[in-house]
This record gives structure tokens, C-alpha cells and sequence, in this order.
């Protein structure tokens, strides 16, 4: 673990900052904010722009709570059906369990303009903290996020400039550890499946440290096969019967996640493949499911409960003597399961 960096006491924005950077009153503001019909069209239009540019968020509050903030930590992910996410919701949970802060969970589907919604909508209650899987935003959310004055935690990936605390892996790094684990093992015809790869920002860091990795070894990634919905085993097997197809000589294939790579496993079983001898397998997560495989895939463990864990330990202030919350970077380290489908 990094010691953490030195804090940004930020103070929450307020509607004299609004009021001075459009140039109206606080009042004017304020009917803007509360969907006033009082107000002219361009007025509204200038003063949400600078709401919007200044990243501030309105307080749905009661005015008479004194602390103007509730016991609530806002954790936001990109989906509850991949397995992934609710494995590191758990680590979260149980750690806020004795803290007297409860986790409310916002979900945006791999949308940074989803994520800039549910977030928007959730800053609105004034949490104590907020917990966001990844480090890409749009402006207007970095906006909100920088001047929320409260901690913010950005997780399960490393590779990158925080807002605030930073608790992941470098997945750069774990794919790089699989390209020296696939050469190491004697593989040279490599291939990649993935999904949402476009608005994945994390598998797409994989793939680059294994191209990364690939290239200093002198090996140039074969063949790729990318697919824009959601993981399933029925679509690793669809993806590894495309990519079998066009390139049947490759002896290595890579999934960007264990689902996908799954059914990538029990399609070759189908079709009598020589695995690891002729053709290795591998996928990413670490997840429980694969023992029950008819034979074990290899994976990276992706360290999901921890980071879950840690995320909601800086947010209690658990583990942190020195009392400041926030300005964290805690880098954990991926760990390779080389499973049934790399030759030893």
C-alpha cells in the first residue's frame, strides 16, 4: 500500500457559487433549481450550464437536518449481473456493518452518461461517501465528484490519476502477467475475446498490457474477437467458434472475463480440442464458478472482495491513524491461477 497522499479539504459548492459564476442571484438560482416556471428560457438555460460546469449538485435534504448529510455511502457499478460486482458489493457491506453507515447501490450498464445520472441523483442526498468503480468519467461527473467535499472512492482499477482514493489493480499489469505466463508456457498464436470492449475500460487495459507483453517477447496478438452485449457462456462459445473459424491454427485464446472464457472452454471440450496440449486457455476474475468446470480455467483473481473491503474501510476511517479519510491509493496485486488450460 502507497501512504496516502496529503488530502484536499474541498468544502461543498453552494449557491452563491452558482449565483456568482452565471452572474444572477441566489434566488434566480435557486427557482432555476426547483423547476420554476417563474424564470425566462435563456436565464435557465445559463444558469444550468453553470450549475453543470461547476459540477454542483442540489440538496433534497430537509432544510432542518443539522448535519445536512445521512449515514448512507453511495456505491456505484456498471452491472449486477455480471458476478464480478456483487462479490465486491459484499466486501463492502460487511465492512460498513458495525460502522453505522449503510451502502445504497446505483447501477449504470458501462454508461459514463448513466453513471453521470445515477450520481448526480445520488450526491442530491448528501452521502458520507461515495465508492464508483473505474476512473473515466465525463466532465460534468469528475465536476460533481471533485466537489462533493466528501470522500470519494474510485475502484477496482489503478491505472490512473484519482479523484481522490484509488483502491484496484493495475489491469495493465495483469495483462501483462498473462502474456508472460503464455509464453513462459510455450504459446505463440495468440487470440483475444472480449465484451464491451468499447465502454470496458478495464478489460481494454488488459488487452493492451497483453499486447504489451506480447510485443517484448517479439509474438504480435494473431487475431481478436470482440462482441457488444452482456457476458454469457453462450456467447463465449459463439465468440470462440468465430474466431476458431477464421484462424484455426491459433494455440492460445485469452477472454476478457471467466464467463465468456467458460463457454469458450466447454465449446472446445465439445469439439475434442487438445487443451492445454495444443491449445490454451484463459480467463480473468478469479470467479468461484469455475470448479465446477469439467476442468479448471485458468484465471487472474481480480481481488474483488478486498477491494470491496478496503473501498469501505477508508470511508469508516477504519485502519487510518493518522484521521484523515481520503488521498489513498491502495494497489493490490492479481493473482494467476494457471487452473487445467496452460501447459505446465
Amino acid at each position: 500500500m502507497i501512504p496516502p497522499r496529503n488530502a484536499d479539504h474541498r468544502r461543498p459548492l453552494t449557491l452563491r457559487d452558482v449565483s456568482e459564476a452565471c452572474g444572477v442571484s441566489e434566488m434566480t438560482v435557486s427557482r432555476v433549481l426547483r423547476n420554476r416556471e417563474d424564470v425566462s428560457p435563456a436565464t435557465r438555460e445559463k444558469v444550468l450550464a453553470s450549475a453543470r460546469a461547476l459540477g454542483y449538485v442540489p440538496n433534497k435534504i430537509a432544510g432542518g437536518l443539522a448535519s445536512q448529510q445521512v449515514n448512507l455511502v453511495a456505491v456505484i457499478v456498471p452491472s449486477l449481473s455480471n458476478m464480478v460486482f456483487p462479490e465486491v458489493l459484499g466486501g463492502i457491506s460487511a465492512a460498513l456493518e458495525d460502522s453505522g453507515l449503510q451502502p445504497v447501490f446505483g447501477v449504470t450498464q458501462y454508461s459514463v452518461e448513466k453513471e453521470e445520472n445515477v450520481l448526480y441523483e445520488m450526491l442530491s442526498w448528501r452521502p458520507t461517501g461515495v465508492i464508483l468503480a473505474g476512473l473515466e468519467h465525463t466532465d460534468a461527473a469528475r465536476a460533481m465528484l471533485e466537489n462533493a467535499g466528501i470522500p470519494i472512492i474510485e475502484i477496482m482499477d489503478s491505472d490512473g490519476e484519482p479523484i481522490d482514493s484509488v483502491v484496484g489493480i493495475s489491469h495493465r499489469g495483469a495483462g501483462r502477467q498473462m502474456a508472460e505466463a503464455i509464453v513462459k508456457a510455450g504459446y505463440r498464436k495468440i487470440g483475444f475475446l472480449g465484451t464491451k470492449m468499447t465502454d470496458d475500460h478495464r478489460a481494454r487495459k488488459r488487452l493492451e498490457g497483453l499486447t504489451e507483453g506480447l510485443a517484448e517477447h517479439g509474438i504480435e496478438l494473431v487475431d481478436t474477437e470482440f462482441y457488444s452485449g452482456g457476458s454469457a457462456l453462450k456467447k463465449g462459445r459463439e465468440l470462440t467458434e468465430a474466431i476458431l473459424t477464421r484462424n484455426p491454427d491459433l494455440d492460445f485464446l485469452y477472454y476478457s472475463n471467466d464467463m465468456i472464457g467458460a463457454g469458450g472452454l466447454l465449446y472446445c471440450l465439445e469439439k475434442g480440442y487438445d487443451i492445454p496440449g495444443k491449445l490454451g486457455l484463459a480467463g480473468f476474475n478469479g470467479t468461484d464458478f469455475l470448479d465446477g468446470l469439467p476442468m479448471k480455467l485458468a484465471t487472474i483473481d481480480a481481488c474483488r472482495r478486498e477491494i470491496g473491503e478496503k473501498a469501505a474501510n477508508i470511508i469508516a476511517g477504519k485502519g487510518y491513524d493518522d484521521g484523515v479519510i481520503g488521498g489513498h491509493r491502495i494497489e493490490l496485486t492479481p493473482r494467476l491461477d494457471p487452473g487445467d488450460t496452460i501447459r505446465r
